[in-house]
């Protein structure tokens, strides 16, 4: 009986045990390797799915490779060698981030298994009992991306395969063109061109085209601090919409064109500026509204047919539920690595399936490598994606970062290794220390000094 036992256990167990196979990350007959793949990765071990991995350590690793803060949470396991790493990147506070991770979730996570994610997601999510704060939201990021990043080595595939399996060969990416004159612009967007890309953001200067404002009188009465910049709302609007005329005259309809208002001009001004774009068909144009002023969406929904993308600065789920189920935009353009990673982003993209509203992750500088890693598999696996902002790094930071994702002809290709496909060589990270100032978002504001919102 004992032996019947057995074998029935044995046969139960083989199909499990066929999953758990290793995969060759040379092969290439299904994707393409955009780059070699990192060293290290350890073979999969079938009978390491059979039993509890658990996590020793969680710790917070601060580099500036290309100069901006750049926080990586690093989960290491009671497996040697088994190890998986994540973006809690929050540069305006990196230091304070580095501090969640390392004095309250290393503890936290202590002698936890590994592959319950969900579980770890949401005990961690409320176990400071106030949440949806960036902070604790980026260290959580971090730390819910590098588990992913394990279970994908444990189970010899790609992350993007956990989510599904990809809908798309690659990830479509846009990149940003700016200039201090239409003109300027115009040739940057010719560059981009050329290097393949599809989408392109157009910018007219920085944001809110705060060199077009003449000298404020807020300066002159010594207001505010001295490397503020000012804003005039009428001169943006002008130059955007020359930039946008300019754009379709020189190169028609072969290029989108996107552009980021940053949330600078009041509403009223915001949709008229959108009502003059429409001529000229926007991709989207992102972030009309700040997070305070959601209730306009349905006047601009309205009053235009211009497709629009918002979200970068939500970090609480009742910010994105009701309009994206009222459909008052069309691209959800949350920030992966600060509202809780990979565990929290694939049901956002579920909940915008349902109203057909695209997925547009926030992918700045600020956002690692690793983040951009974890954006782009699921970008592969959900059906409704939409656009990436995507990134491309020098070879220091590749060096620093082995594996990283990279951007041919315009597509994001990741790395085919199991897990995220990336991982950070800690000695070279020491090598480029965070910079010796504390970064703050530079303020702007009106001529008469009062602040305005990003």
């Amino acid at each position: 009986m004992n032996n019947r036992r057995e074998l029935l256990k044995a046969m139960a167990l083989l199909p499990l045990a066929a999953c758990t196979r290793a995969v060759d990350i040379n092969d290439t007959t299904d994707s393409p390797q955009p780059g070699p793949s990192p060293a290290g990765w350890l073979p999969v071990d079938k009978d390491l799915n059979l039993q509890k991995v658990k996590i020793k350590k969680v710790k917070a690793i601060l580099t500036a490779p290309y100069g901006i803060e750049l926080v990586i949470v690093k989960v290491e396991t009671d497996q040697p060698g088994l190890h998986g790493i994540g973006c809690a990147t929050f540069r305006q506070r990196a230091l304070t981030v580095a501090s969640a991770v390392d004095d309250y979730l290393d503890d936290f996570c202590r002698d936890k298994d590994v592959s319950n994610i969900e579980d770890i997601w949401q005990t961690a999510y409320v176990s400071s009992y106030w949440r949806n704060g960036p902070v604790l939201n980026n260290a959580l990021s971090g730390l819910d991306q590098a588990l992913w990043d394990i279970k994908g080595k444990m189970a010899g595939m790609p992350v993007y395969q956990l989510l599904g399996g990809k809908t798309r060969f690659a990830v479509d990416t846009y990149t940003s063109a700016s200039g201090r004159t239409p003109e300027a612009c115009m040739d940057n967007v010719a560059n981009f061109r050329e290097q393949g890309y599809r989408h392109i953001r157009i910018q007219l200067g920085g944001y809110g085209a705060t060199h077009l404002s003449e000298h404020p009188p807020y300066k002159d009465h010594g207001f505010g601090h001295p490397d503020d910049n000012t804003m005039d709302p009428q001169a943006y609007k002008r130059g955007i919409v020359e930039l946008f005329r300019l754009a379709r005259k020189k190169f028609g309809d072969g290029i989108e064109f996107l552009h980021d208002m940053h949330e600078r001009l009041e509403p009223m001004d915001a949709i008229d500026l959108i009502k003059k774009l429409e001529e000229y068909r926007p991709f989207f144009i992102e972030d009309p509204f700040s997070p305070e002023n959601m209730g306009w969406f349905k006047m601009l929904r309205q009053q235009s047919s211009v497709p629009i993308a918002m979200g970068e600065l939500f970090n609480n789920p009742h910010e994105w539920i009701e309009p994206m189920s009222q459909r008052m935009y069309d691209f959800i353009r949350i920030h992966i690595s600060q509202i809780g990673g990979i565990t929290p982003a694939m049901k956002v993209a579920r909940l915008g399936e349902w109203f057909n509203v695209r997925t547009a992750w926030h992918g700045p500088r600020d956002t690692s490598p690793v983040g951009h890693a974890a954006n782009a598999h699921i970008d592969l696996a959900i059906w409704n994606f939409g656009i990436q902002e995507g990134k491309s790094w020098n070879d220091l930071t590749h060096e620093v970062f082995p594996g990283a994702p990279k951007i041919e002809n315009g597509y994001l290709f990741v790395n085919e290794a199991p897990g995220l496909g990336i991982d950070i060589d800690e000695e070279k990270a020491k090598k480029y220390s965070l910079p010796n100032y504390n970064y703050k978002w530079t303020q702007v504001r009106k001529a008469d000094g009062t602040p305005v919102r990003p």
